[in-house]
């Protein structure tokens, strides 16, 4: 026989070609009582041949799980489909089938009836069993029209649920939750490390001396640590919720020993670049007024004279210290204007080649350390009035000599003060501060071992912070206070000077 949808309006039947299934209404009775309650005819009671066709379930087949949307039908549209309109192809069907079972899911989740039912989202995922599964039953009713077939139709259903059941046991087995939050807490511990060794925090730098090396200069954690020791208590005046006095540290010290530009700072640091300029003269006015008092000074004669090396010790015993000038290149040239005011102001017409360089005295130890740096001036300023006007003739105690590979043009300067300057290896027909000639007794090596040690320790202090090397930006040759006369820049030379004999590396005169 050939069945006919019993719902009111829906005129599908089942004809030969046709992808549409039927099923009779259930034995169970409540279920049977739920399936007439839906199709809501009054008065009908169905009987043996009534059947109900596949458009009035949400997936297109009925389900026998009770927690299931399709357990009763639950599709009835005003415009019923017609034996005269055309049957949506497959994929239509197919993006159909998935709508309504995406949506009967989320009423599902929203009334609380748990998760979605397996047997649904595995006929959504196979198009293609649902068709095959359909073209079966539709085969085998179009060739038995007795009672028999409708308990065929039963037990195909049997089977698919059958199947559904089986997905639905394994995607409803029980889950470990134990097992993945010991599996989470190992991956968060891992990613931690990870992010811990790529940040710039103390952590990170406390077992890698390399690194803290790489960034600061300084031999070791300890040292870096040390440092912050000492500056410190000038920092707690500071208001920064951006960084912690250690990242200020370790900021201003990458500025100095790589030089690094401050967008470049202000991206590590996850920063504005303004923050950056300020934290950088901050902690470099702190470090100039904390740091080098403490590691640039100048010794005694008798700790000199105590741990004078032995290339020395016969030849000049007297020996305070070893002098010589290095010059560092700027962005512009600088007006020579007031020598007070350290020449800060560009000027077009002295763009000449050392009118461009700032030009620093600086004393080194025969034990290697920096005991003194001026300020910086004009490359172009003669080496007398440098050491006249920066304070390093005030040193000096009479019967000191002042050592030099060469002719620095401060012998006089340095006589007025009862010491004597001497260039090593040269004879000298005039010894300042004497009043007979000499002739020293300084052979060529000594020349040679005197420069390459003053050399050796300039060369140390640049390559240990590149900012030295220049060219300087103009905003660090201001004057940054009126009454030191010194320039942000001035600082900078002094503050890696002082870092430099932190490291304990600087070789001695041997």
């Amino acid at each position: 026989m050939v069945h006919t949808c019993v719902v009111a309006g829906c005129r599908n039947r089942r004809t030969p070609g046709t992808t549409l299934s039927f099923y009779r209404f259930p034995r169970d009775p409540e279920r049977k009582q739920r399936w007439i309650a839906a199709v809501n005819r009054e008065g009908w009671v169905p009987n043996d041949g009534s059947r109900l066709c596949s458009t009035h379930f949400i997936s297109g087949k009925q389900v026998k799980n009770p927690r299931s949307p399709d357990y009763v039908p639950s599709v009835f549209t005003p415009a019923s489909l017609s034996s005269e309109m055309k049957e949506p192809g497959a994929l239509e069907i197919v993006d159909k089938q998935e709508e309504r079972v995406e949506a009967a899911n989320a009423l599902l989740f929203l009334q609380g009836q748990g998760r979605p039912v397996a047997g649904e989202r595995g006929q959504a995922e196979h198009p293609v069993e649902v068709e095959e599964e359909a073209a079966v039953e539709e085969s085998a009713s179009s060739s038995l029209s007795t009672d028999e077939d409708d308990d065929d139709d039963d037990d195909d259903e049997s089977v698919s649920d059958s199947k559904k059941g089986k997905y639905a046991q394994t995607s409803d087995a029980p889950i470990n939750f134990d097992d993945i939050l010991k599996a989470l807490k190992r991956e968060n511990q891992a990613l931690r490390e990870s992010v811990e060794k790529m940040s710039l925090s103390e952590n990170s730098l406390r077992n890698d001396a390399e690194k803290v090396k790489f960034y600061t200069g300084l031999p070791n954690y300890f040292v870096l640590e040390t440092v912050m020791w000492l500056l410190a208590p000038h920092m707690d005046g500071i208001k920064n919720v951006k960084l912690s006095k250690f990242q200020q540290l370790l900021l201003t010290l990458m500025r100095l020993r790589l030089d690094l530009r401050n967008q470049d700072l202000a991206y590590r640091f996850g920063v504005k670049v303004g923050m950056v300029t300020r934290t950088v003269h901050r902690m470099v006015n702190i470090m100039s007024s904390t740091l080098v008092p403490t590691a640039v000074f100048w010794p005694s004669r008798a700790e000199l004279r105590k741990n004078l090396p032995a290339a020395l010790r016969s030849s000049h015993p007297d020996c305070a210290v070893i002098v010589d000038c290095f010059t560092v290149p700027f962005e512009e040239p600088v007006s020579q204007g007031n020598q007070q005011q350290q020449r800060v102001v560009p000027h077009p017409h002295r763009a000449g080649t050392c009118s461009n360089m700032l030009k620093y005295l600086i004393g080194v130890a025969p034990q290697g350390v920096v005991t003194f740096v001026s300020r910086g001036v004009l490359g172009n300023v003669s080496d007398k009035s440098l050491a006249e006007g920066c304070g390093f003739l005030c040193k000096l105690l009479p019967g000191d000599v002042v050592l030099a590979s060469r002719d620095l043009d401060i012998a006089e300067s340095v006589a007025a003060r009862g010491a004597t300057f001497k260039i090593a290896g040269s004879y000298q027909g005039e010894t300042y501060g004497s009043s007979e000639g000499s002739v020293l007794a300084d052979s060529s090596a000594e020349t040679v071992s005197v420069q390459k040690h003053v050399e050796r320790v300039i060369s140390m202090v640049k390559q240990r912070y590149s900012m030295l090397t220049g060219p300087v930006e103009s905003p660090f040759t201001t004057a940054a206070e009126r009454t030191s006369n010194l320039t942000t820049f001035d600082k900078i030379v002094q503050v890696a000077c002082a870092l430099n004999n932190l490291c304990i590396s600087a070789a001695p005169l041997e």
